[in-house]
């Protein structure tokens, strides 16, 4: 047999893998842009650090299987995310509903 199935396994999780860097990308840009005219002491760690945690939530929401429907899944892991960021900057309502709405766009755009 040319192709086993190995093949194809290995196929569908190099695309769901690519999949969540290209969602996480995607989201990690369109966070940083909502952040560019505000201002920060250290600006630059401030985006930078946006960029990793939205980047994190488009690859996991990708590439996690939960048994709950997909809209479920992107509010959740956006939500687990975004937390630690949101308590320590104690900005809550702009970090938790980025989160939470670009884990639910990602989810939705990747079901």
């Amino acid at each position: 047999m040319l192709l086993s199935s190995k093949y194809f396994v290995t196929i569908y999780y190099m695309r769901t893998v690519t999949n969540g860097i290209i969602a996480g990308i995607l989201l990690g840009i369109v966070d940083v842009l909502l952040m560019m005219p505000l201002s920060f002491p250290d600006k630059k760690a401030a985006l930078l650090g946006a960029f990793i945690n939205r980047f994190a939530i488009g690859f996991v929401v990708v590439n996690m299987n939960l048994p709950v429907p997909f809209w479920v899944k992107g509010i959740v892991v956006g939500l687990f995310l975004s937390l630690p960021d949101a308590i320590i900057t104690k900005s809550y309502i702009p970090i938790l509903g980025t989160g939470i709405v670009g884990g639910l766009l990602v989810s939705f755009f990747t079901k």
